[in-house]
């Protein structure tokens, strides 16, 4: 009679429980989906990892939905707790590594696709100043730098050219202005491709090797020499 009244009461009570919901508990998941984001790629530099990092973690993600979701029929609440969880870290992701941002196909993108002259290109950095807006007037003011060596005929015009490329060349027309070219060619790398962000000295020390520069005259090589006198 007991040994029938424990078994009846055991089927009572694992039955009556089919109905109630398994909450997975919050602290779990949460640790769990922190560790996974102090994996190591999730923190590197390069423009597209954010894009696979959110990949990857949505894959994991839904692994662990689908454990949660499988576990019982009943085990919606427990679902809605990870999703939760889940949608709140993405979001602190994204707001502390920023919007995707598309790589540069190539680090030679020196000049806008339609051409400018070199007064075009120091007004258009003299209105980003203005604004405080460092990094695009760093950018506009290098641009004015080279397109001016172009239009003195000191560089060839040549489509492709890097701002490295353009320093090389120019220090060897201008060697005393060789280091600063260098020094301005690194300025803008670092706005362009480096993610950094310039400042108002940075800006200035452009401006001035751009005036020193449309000042300074080019050394002549020796055929260009022999011919001059």
């Amino acid at each position: 009679m007991s040994a029938s009244g424990g078994v009846t009461t055991a089927w009572s009570w694992s039955h009556a429980n089919d109905d109630v919901p398994v909450d997975i508990p919050r602290v779990p998941a949460r640790e769990a989906a922190e560790r996974e984001l102090t994996k190591p790629m999730y923190h590197e530099n390069d423009p597209n990892l954010l894009e696979r990092a959110l990949d990857r973690f949505w894959e994991w993600v839904g692994g662990l939905l689908d454990v949660a979701a499988g576990a019982t029929p009943g085990g919606v609440v427990g679902t809605v707790v990870i999703a939760v969880v889940a949608v709140a870290l993405i979001a602190a992701l994204w707001w502390r590594l920023g919007t995707p941002r598309r790589a540069p196909a190539t680090a030679d993108s020196l000049f806008d696709e339609v051409p400018r002259t070199a007064s075009e290109h120091r007004a258009s950095a003299e209105a980003h100043a203005a604004a405080q807006r460092w990094n695009q007037a760093v950018q506009e003011r290098m641009r004015a730098i080279v397109r001016s060596l172009e239009e003195r005929a000191l560089l060839d015009p040549r489509p492709g050219r890097t701002a490295d490329e353009a320093a090389a060349e120019g220090g060897h027309s201008l060697p005393g202005h060789a280091d600063g070219l260098r020094a301005a060619a690194r300025e803008f790398d670092d706005v362009t491709y480096g993610g950094r962000h310039a400042d108002q000295q940075a800006y200035l020390r452009l401006r001035d090797l751009d005036l020193r520069l449309e000042r300074a005259k080019p050394q002549l090589t020796g055929t260009a020499q022999g011919a001059a006198e």
